[in-house]
This record gives C-alpha cells, sequence and structure tokens, in this order.
C-alpha cells in the first residue's frame, strides 16, 4: 500500500506564495485602483521594472537625506543572470542615479556592463551576502545619521513604537569587522551569515543594512523605516525616561501585518509615483 502523502507543507506554501502579495489594505470593493505588481512576460520586461526601481530607491535615499559623499550602495540581482546584480555607480550622488548610469556586477567585483567602477566596500558586503543566501534579491546600505549613531550602541531596536515593531525579531546585530572599512573580502563572508532570515541588520559601529527576498522597493522603504525608527528611539533615550514597550505579542503582530515585504513594496510606491512625475530625467 503507497503511503499517503502529506499534504500540508505544499498546501501552506501555496497560502504563502498566494499570500505574499496580499495585505488587510486591499480594497473590499472591487475596481477600485489599488497598487499591483506587474507580471512579466520575459526577462527582459522584469529587468527594465528593477533598474527603474533602483533609481528610484537612489533618489528616495537622496530625498530622504541618507547620503554622505560616495558612500551607500543598493543592489538588484538580475532576473535573468542571479550571480550578476545591478548597482548605483561609484561616486555618483543619489539624486543623480539614472537608469543610464547603472552598472552590473558579479560576485568577483568586476564590472560587466555600465561605464563606471564599483564602491569597493559596497562590492565586499553586499557580493558576500548575495553570494550566500541565493533567496536575497535586493540589499541597501548608506551611511545615515541616526543609523549610524545608533549602531554604536550595539544594542537592538526596542519596540516602542507601532514603526519600531516591524522590525520586532526580524532584525539583527552584528558585531564582527565592527568600525573596520569593509574592503577586504574576507570582512564580507564574515558578515553575510547573519543576514540569514531578517530583514534587517544593524552593523555596530558602521550603519544600517536592509535585505529583501521580494524586491528593491521593500529593501528601500524599510531601510528609510529603520532610520526613521532609529531617530525616534534616540529621541526617546535622550529623555532620560523609560518608555512603555509593545508587548511582545502585539509587536509580532504588527510586524506580520504592516511589516511584511509586500507592505514594504505597497510603502514604496507612493515613493515612486513622486519621484517618477517630478524626476523625469531619471528615466534617461
Amino acid at each position: 500500500m503507497n503511503k499517503p502523502v502529506d499534504m500540508t507543507a505544499e498546501l501552506l506554501a501555496t497560502q504563502a506564495e498566494e499570500n505574499r502579495d496580499r495585505s488587510v489594505y486591499e480594497p473590499d470593493q472591487p475596481g477600485r485602483i489599488f497598487p499591483q505588481r506587474p507580471v512579466f512576460k520575459d526577462h527582459a520586461s522584469e529587468r527594465q521594472y528593477r533598474k527603474t526601481h533602483l533609481v528610484a530607491a537612489c533618489r528616495a535615499f537622496a530625498l530622504h537625506h541618507l547620503d554622505y559623499g560616495f558612500a551607500g550602495h543598493l543592489t538588484i540581482r538580475d532576473p535573468e543572470f542571479p550571480d550578476l546584480y545591478w548597482t548605483n555607480p561609484m561616486a555618483v550622488h543619489f539624486s543623480q542615479v539614472k537608469l543610464s548610469n547603472l552598472i552590473l556586477v558579479n560576485h568577483q567585483g568586476e564590472v560587466v556592463e555600465g561605464r563606471h567602477g564599483v564602491n569597493r566596500a559596497g562590492f565586499v558586503l553586499h557580493a558576500a551576502v548575495h553570494e550566500a543566501h541565493s533567496d536575497i534579491v535586493a540589499m541597501c546600505h548608506a551611511h545615515t545619521v541616526y543609523g549610524t549613531a545608533f549602531a554604536s550602541l550595539g544594542c537592538p531596536i526596542a519596540p516602542i513604537s507601532q514603526d519600531a515593531a516591524v522590525f520586532f525579531e526580524d532584525h539583527v546585530v552584528i558585531q564582527s569587522e565592527s568600525g573596520k572599512v569593509a574592503v577586504s573580502e574576507k570582512a564580507g563572508h564574515s558578515v553575510a551569515p547573519y543576514f540569514k532570515g531578517v530583514k534587517a541588520a544593524i552593523h555596530q559601529n558602521h550603519g544600517l543594512f536592509t535585505a529583501s527576498r521580494h524586491s528593491i522597493d521593500a529593501a528601500a522603504f524599510w531601510f528609510i523605516g529603520l532610520e526613521r525608527v532609529c531617530q525616534q528611539q534616540l529621541i526617546v533615550e535622550a529623555t532620560g525616561r523609560t518608555p512603555t514597550l509593545v508587548p511582545p505579542e502585539m509587536a509580532r503582530y504588527s510586524r506580520e501585518h504592516v511589516g511584511s515585504e509586500y507592505i514594504g513594496w505597497l510603502h514604496f510606491q507612493v515613493l515612486y509615483e513622486q519621484i517618477a512625475a517630478t524626476q523625469p530625467d531619471m528615466f534617461d
């Protein structure tokens, strides 16, 4: 007699995939205007979408003052060649990134398409994470004011608010290679394992990272959100008073409902539409 097949795991996986791009914010009324992720007919159209949204993410970083000279790098895997990733060019301000100056880089740090060089520190860290975690499609890092300040404390984000709760049990503090400029490949490989199963990391004495298994949109928005939460926590700590924390079960509830990859993507569409409408040179 054949052993009965346990369909539970397969059913759960199917349901998880179906719910991946759904949320409680979807309108109940049919026919309402609401952002929808596109369905791509080929690799070329998906590549164009990913590149365009990478440009918008860079420009969103500029709008939120997350720039610091040439520091900071955003990456998204190529949909056809997953061992290659698109990133912003070295020594080009976030506000000046456009489709025509993006570069395509391999895990060895070689530019295979584009005229600009690659940020060495960006290659060392991002390439190591992309190589170690095939599920991670996008990453963001920048040297920001509040994130860098908070990273010096070497502690995780506390669930002091609903905004902070989206990172509850979904980020990690990395002490390895803390404060040391990452220019050796060894540094990247020592940090990469920490990104397993989380959407954000606080690298002590360095700054913030986000990683997405969904989109550059989600990685970018949750980076902006993480920087904002660091600012809020530093403000609260400066009062000298102990904040009331969101209870763990409530923090998990908020994280699951308003902290998903899809919600990050959904939030970012507001930024994308604003940038696309006001900065048409991004498509050059």
